[in-house]
């Protein structure tokens, strides 16, 4: 769903609000905020609007994607 939801969006070429990026992401809009600060999620600046290229955040998402990734509750 999430994948199908970045390609709709990619095709259309539509930049994101950090509303939207929030939404896709599944975090809060104020830490979508702090990780466009850090320059962890590429932005496009306009004036005081702040938005992010799909393309951007598919890469970002590819880019942390953990890859059998497993985790163990009991030691």
């Amino acid at each position: 769903m999430l994948q199908e939801q970045i390609e709709t969006i990619a095709e259309t070429r539509q930049l994101l609000k950090a509303a939207d990026v929030a939404k896709i992401l599944n975090i809060s809009q104020s830490l979508v905020y702090r990780m466009l600060q850090r320059g962890k999620i590429p932005s496009i600046r306009i004036n005081q609007s702040i938005r992010v290229d799909p393309g951007d955040l598919q890469q970002f998402i590819e880019n942390n994607r953990s890859e059998n990734e497993t985790f163990s509750i009991a030691e």
